[in-house]
C-alpha cells in the first residue's frame, strides 16, 4: 500500500465522522464493571472494518509501545487521557504496539468511575493543484504553511472527534461525566456503566457544552463478523439532544455519532464535522 494511501485511512479513521468509512477506531476494555480489592483492565485499541477484531492497524497513541518500527508511524499517535473518580490523571501501564493493535493495562487504585478519552481537532483540506486533488489535514497553525494561498477548488472542514471509554470499580460515579465543553460529547441521563439488556438507556449529546439537536447515532453490538446482520441500531438526538436507546441483548457495543454543523466554524473552514464514538457493556439483567 503506498505509504500516503495508508496514511489517510488510518487518519481518517480515528479522526473523521466514524460511519462515513469502512475503517472503525475503537478501544475495547476487558470489562467496564469491576468488584474487589485490587482490580485492573487491559485495554485494547485499533482500528478496524470489523467491530472489536483486528485485522486493520493498531492504534497509534502516545507514550504505549514502541511505534517507530510500526507500519503506521508517520502518524502522528492520538493522546490518551484517563481520569481517575476523583479527577486526577492515571497513567497507562504495560502498554505495548502490535501489528494489528495496541494494549495497555489501567490499575484502577479508587473506587468509582473512570474515564479514558482521546479527542482530535484539525482541518481538513481538499483542493487541486497541477490538475490533480490533493488532500491535506492537520493544525489550524500548520494551514497557511502547506496549503497553497492560490489553491483552486479548495474546500476546507473543521473536524472534532472524541472517544471515550467508561470503567467503574465498586459503586458508579458522576464526577468524569461532566463535559468539557468541546466539540462533542455524551452527557449521560443513564450511567454509561449502568446498562442492561431490554432496558431503555437515556444520553444527552451536547456541542461546545450546548444540547445538540439533530445527532446521529449508530449503535452495533460487537461481534459483527460472526453474523449476516449488521443489527445496527439508528436514532437522532431531538430538539433538547436527547437519545433514548433500548438494548436487544447484553453484549459489548460501539455507538457513534456525528453532527454537521456550521456553529463554532471559523476561517478557513466552512463547515465543521463533529464525532464521537464509545464502548459500551451491557449487562444481562
Amino acid at each position: 500500500m503506498h505509504p500516503f494511501v495508508r496514511w489517510t485511512a488510518l487518519t481518517l479513521a480515528v479522526c473523521l465522522p466514524l460511519s462515513a468509512q469502512a475503517h472503525r477506531a475503537w478501544m475495547l476494555p476487558s470489562a467496564t464493571v469491576l468488584s474487589g480489592e485490587d482490580p485492573w483492565i487491559t485495554v485494547d485499541a485499533a482500528v478496524s472494518n470489523d467491530l472489536f477484531y483486528f485485522e486493520h492497524f493498531p492504534m497509534r497513541i502516545q507514550g504505549i509501545g514502541k511505534i517507530e518500527s510500526n507500519p503506521d508511524a508517520r502518524r502522528t499517535p492520538a493522546v490518551l487521557q484517563i481520569l481517575a473518580p476523583d479527577g486526577s490523571a492515571v497513567e497507562a501501564e504495560n502498554g505495548s504496539i502490535g501489528r494489528y493493535r495496541s494494549t495497555f493495562d489501567v490499575h484502577l487504585t479508587e473506587k468509582g468511575t473512570y474515564k479514558l478519552a482521546i479527542a482530535n481537532n484539525g482541518l481538513f483540506a481538499s483542493y487541486k493543484a497541477e490538475g490533480k486533488t490533493q488532500r491535506w489535514m492537520g493544525s489550524a497553525e500548520d494551514f497557511a504553511k502547506q496549503v497553497p494561498a492560490d489553491a483552486e477548488e479548495l474546500k476546507v472542514s473543521q473536524r472534532n472527534s472524541r472517544m471515550e471509554v467508561f470503567v467503574t470499580s465498586g459503586n458508579p460515579t458522576d464526577s468524569v461525566l461532566e463535559p468539557t465543553g468541546k466539540g462533542l460529547e455524551l452527557a449521560p441521563v443513564t450511567h454509561p456503566n449502568d446498562l442492561y439488556a431490554g432496558e431503555a438507556a437515556q444520553f444527552i449529546f451536547l456541542l461546545d457544552g450546548t444540547p445538540a439537536p439533530g445527532v446521529a447515532v449508530s449503535v452495533i453490538r460487537g461481534g459483527s463478523r460472526y453474523r449476516d446482520d449488521l443489527g445496527e441500531l439508528t436514532t437522532t438526538s431531538d430538539a433538547d439532544g436527547k437519545v433514548s436507546i433500548t438494548w436487544p441483548e447484553a453484549g459489548m457495543y460501539w455507538l457513534e455519532a456525528e453532527l454537521r454543523s456550521s456553529a463554532g466554524v471559523s476561517a478557513p473552514a466552512t463547515e465543521r464535522n463533529a464525532s464521537y464514538s464509545a464502548t459500551l457493556e451491557v449487562l444481562a439483567p
